[in-house]
């Protein structure tokens, strides 16, 4: 709940300690799940209460901050008494409307946090999205969780916007980082282009009540962008993650936003690389190295340091490749930051080993391949469910290039169990290569396993 008197919430930064907002935020979700909640926690959340924005947390939050820190009450936390920032009471006390219509931001209304306690998060999606119904084979698949996206209003009489609207921009692009970070992109990818069209509706019709607002859409609508085509390079819609790519380019220049920049090029380089357009993706990430030189972030750079060393593995310039290596290792090492953008909670030493087998896969050394993969694989967060999928089908295919064909199978296999949460075209298309490395040893036990699991089921004719 903002406030233009927002009070710093210094009490909860000491319990912060010596963590970045994105390390808090990870153990935050952790505490969550120990008590079965779900929270979209990130480090601009973890921002958000520390500068005073967020008074009092919504009801998960609370149960989930209590949990966390035993014996302490909200106030001990340094939040103000629900009964101040919450109800009718309330407002009527500040003076102010209350809001248009009710929105699922951090501070989450009732009504859908009961809709999620009793029908779950494919209720709470018909809820918030206004799209009625979910069928009730698909409310209970895997892909359920994927349609609770949030709602971004239009604007208001006169065509402006403020914090409301802004904050469901922003909201939206949580949302979608948290579930595919939890399900994978491909039950994503169709519901996400309607949040989308919605904030760039905002922002070509709208005005802005303040600049700061303008601001914060331009950089919300581009963030949106990148994560709506980071589900389509995900689930293999490879010409659709290039243009919502350059729409989020487009919006950053236009904006004038270099973290959105680098942002923009780290992921168009991530696609050329998947694409075999090397040549590019070498460009793109040194682009993106020249837009976030100014940003205060070494994490930032070490990762468009290894987008660089990926291009250059697939060009075969192994010497450019292990400079490029060797700057992300240095950068990498310098830690975290406060300037890290949230976006980045997913980098951390598992993807910087991944990134590296990468490289190494590519300049045809499988047996380092191997080494690092595996490194990624045993170290992953288990908040990233999708990422560990992709680390273990990258030691899978390492390990069969590496002619380990039963480590590769059993390997395969624990990524087709987790292939019941979690869609992900790329990591299905990593496993079909693995498969096809595989096929000759296919009078192996282990290897004749994962390849009848693998094989797609044939649909059965109808009555």
């Amino acid at each position: 709940m903002a406030s233009s008197r927002a009070v710093p919430n210094l009490a909860f930064r000491r319990l912060r300690g010596q963590r970045s907002p994105g390390e808090f935020a990870a153990a935050v979700r952790r505490a969550a799940r120990e008590i079965g909640e779900q929270v979209a926690c990130d480090a601009r959340y973890i921002g958000r209460v520390e500068s005073g924005e967020i008074r009092c947390p919504n009801y998960a939050y609370e149960r989930v901050f209590l949990h966390m820190f035993p014996g302490r009450s909200l106030t001990d936390l340094g939040f103000v008494a629900r009964e101040r920032v919450r109800g009718r009471g309330a407002r009527a006390a500040a003076g102010a409307p209350a809001p248009p219509t009710p929105f699922r931001n951090d501070e989450e209304s009732d009504v859908l946090r009961r809709a999620f306690m009793t029908g779950g998060t494919a209720t709470v999606a018909a809820a918030s999205l206004g799209l009625g119904p979910v069928p009730a084979a698909r409310a209970a698949g895997r892909g359920a969780g994927a349609d609770t996206l949030g709602t971004i209003p239009a604007p208001r009489a006169g065509g402006r916007f403020g914090e409301f609207e802004v904050a469901a921009v922003e909201e939206a692009v949580r949302r979608i980082r948290l579930l595919d970070d939890r399900h994978g992109a491909d039950g994503l990818y169709a519901r996400a282009a309607v949040p989308l069209r919605s904030a760039y509706a905002l922002l070509d019709s709208g005005t802005a009540a303040r600049q700061s607002a303008a601001d914060r859409l331009h950089t919300g609508a581009g963030e949106l962008a990148l994560s709506v085509g980071w589900l389509a390079h995900d689930s293999g819609r490879v010409e659709d993650a290039r243009s919502h790519y350059a729409e989020a380019l487009a919006t950053a220049r236009v904006g004038g936003d270099p973290g959105l920049e680098a942002h923009a090029f780290s992921n168009t380089s991530f696609l050329a690389r998947d694409a075999g357009r090397f040549r590019e993706a070498v460009r793109a990430a040194q682009a993106g190295q020249h837009a976030a030189k100014h940003l205060s972030s070494a994490r930032l750079l070490s990762l468009l340091a290894l987008r660089e060393a990926g291009g250059w593995a697939g060009l075969a310039d192994r010497a450019a490749c292990e400079e490029a290596l060797g700057r992300a290792h240095t950068l990498f090492g310098r830690g975290a930051s406060d300037a890290d953008p949230e976006w980045m909670s997913f980098f951390g030493e598992p993807e910087l080993e991944f990134l590296e087998a990468q490289c190494w896969s590519l300049l045809g050394e499988p047996d380092r391949a191997v080494r690092h993969a595996r490194r990624a694989a045993a170290l992953n967060d288990p908040d990233f469910a999708r990422n560990l999928a992709l680390y273990r089908a990258q030691l899978a295919a390492d390990l069969a290039r590496d002619g380990a064909p039963d480590e590769a199978a059993a390997v395969g296999e624990q990524v087709l169990d987790l292939l019941g949460d979690v869609r992900s075209t790329r990591v299905e298309s990593m496993l079909a290569e693995t498969a096809r490395v595989l096929h000759p040893h296919r009078a192996r036990p282990e290897v004749a396993a994962f390849l009848t699991r693998r094989r797609p089921v044939p649909l059965q004719g109808g009555a």
